[in-house]
């Protein structure tokens, strides 16, 4: 990915980025969400821009899982593949501005989901209504 000098994002961009990103997104990439699940929590957890999306990073994640599990099939693939894309780029640390910049590193990934929930609004509150009427 290219660097910008600024260290600033804009919306466009991060959902250039959402979009790009969602058509490369392979089965393997939503089996590493899966995986690094706990991972990708942590990264929302820390203090720190990301840190006003926990409960949807919590929601994204759920819905990746009941989407592989078969749980949840109502949802178009490109919704998950965006939501895939957009938890792999908090994921990596080596991203438009790398998260071991103090202060700085996690402002990009804040703007990639914030664009990504912006896309994928609709389908995330069926999921969301769907977790309601059908708790485990």
């Amino acid at each position: 990915m290219r660097r910008r000098k600024d260290k600033d994002i804009s919306q466009e961009q991060a959902t250039a980025i959402v979009k790009r990103e969602a058509e490369r997104i392979t089965e393997q990439d939503v089996e590493k969400v899966i995986d690094k699940s706990e991972d990708i929590r942590r990264q929302f957890e820390s203090e720190g821009p990301l840190g006003k999306f926990v409960d949807d990073c919590k929601l994204l994640i759920a819905l990746v899982k009941d989407y592989w599990r078969g749980r949840y099939k109502e949802i178009p693939y490109w919704t998950i593949a965006a939501i895939v894309a957009a938890l792999l780029y908090v994921l990596n640390p080596l991203d438009l501005i790398p998260d071991f910049i103090p202060g700085l590193g996690q402002i990009d990934d804040a703007a990639v989901v914030a664009a990504c929930l912006l896309l994928v609004r609709k389908d995330l509150q069926k999921y969301k209504q769907w977790k309601i009427d059908n708790p485990e």
